[in-house]
């Protein structure tokens, strides 16, 4: 007899699933045998996903576009998964973006966007769905940060800020969990070959310029076998882990100044 997967028979919801890390995540998912509803602004793009990995892994796959920086975006997306007779079992909130780029002369609109998609979205969804896992003491969530959560960032103030939050939101919940079933994992991908880069910026940087950027997948399979394991942070990269451990012990100046070089357009 085939051993059942993991998933089979409970739904997991993924945002930001049009492309990247989002794609791959859902992929690692199907995997498993969870049935997928998939979300993000293009439908179309949405479609295409939704329908090879059905195929590739026979899941279910639904797709409902939204906009999740509208307010309320996410509890109107509640209701229409709702209107349809899904339940959500693990919700990975991969949706958000950042832009480089100093915070004096930026777009006020552009930085509170990224607040409302990276966090207030984020937090929206999880306190949906939250207390229904607790009550069925199973599903969790996956909430994918990035390394920018552990420094403060000069010259992409609000993206880092966001970040940290997430960080922090998430390790608070993986406590709260402890002993209920529930998982809680906050994914800190340093650079990953995405269109986040071209929309962000962050090319154009010395960081940009000179980071080891890893593929999606081996990011999203270390961010989902860490939520398998309820492991509270998977940091991806060797490189990244030892920057991320050292970083409590250098001087706050110090850590602003290599940060604000870092993220300074390279010289042409």
């Amino acid at each position: 007899m085939e051993k059942k997967k993991p998933g089979a028979g409970q739904w997991a919801l993924v945002t930001g699933a049009s492309m990247g890390i989002g794609v791959d995540l859902a992929e690692c998912l199907a995997k498993d045998g969870y049935d997928l509803i998939l979300t993000a602004r293009s439908e179309a793009a949405l479609r295409d996903v939704a329908a090879r990995l059905s195929t590739a892994y026979g899941v279910e796959a639904t797709v409902f576009a939204a906009d999740l920086a509208d307010r309320g975006g996410g509890t109107r997306l509640a209701e229409v998964i709702n209107a349809a007779g899904l339940e959500v079992d693990v919700l990975v909130n991969n949706a958000g973006f950042g832009k480089a780029g100093a915070f004096g002369g930026s777009e006020r609109d552009l930085q509170l966007g990224m607040i409302d998609l990276n966090d207030r979205a984020l937090v929206e969804l999880t306190h949906l769905y939250w207390p229904q896992m607790l009550a069925r003491k199973r599903g969790g969530i996956l909430n994918v940060a990035s390394m920018a959560a552990f420094v403060p960032g000069p010259l992409m103030a609000v993206y880092y800020a966001s970040k940290a939050f997430v960080l922090s939101f998430s390790e608070a919940l993986w406590e709260e969990a402890r002993g209920t079933g529930v998982h809680v994992t906050c994914l800190c991908p340093g650079a990953t070959k995405s269109k986040f880069r071209e929309r962000a910026g962050t090319g154009a940087t010395r960081f940009g310029q000179t980071a080891a950027v890893m593929d999606s997948m081996p990011v999203a399979e270390a961010g989902y076998a860490g939520f398998r394991n309820n492991q509270r942070v998977v940091i991806t990269g060797k490189g990244n882990h030892r920057t991320a451990t050292m970083v409590p012990f250098l001087p706050r100046t110090t850590v602003l100044k290599m940060v604000r070089n870092m993220q300074s357009p390279a010289a042409t």
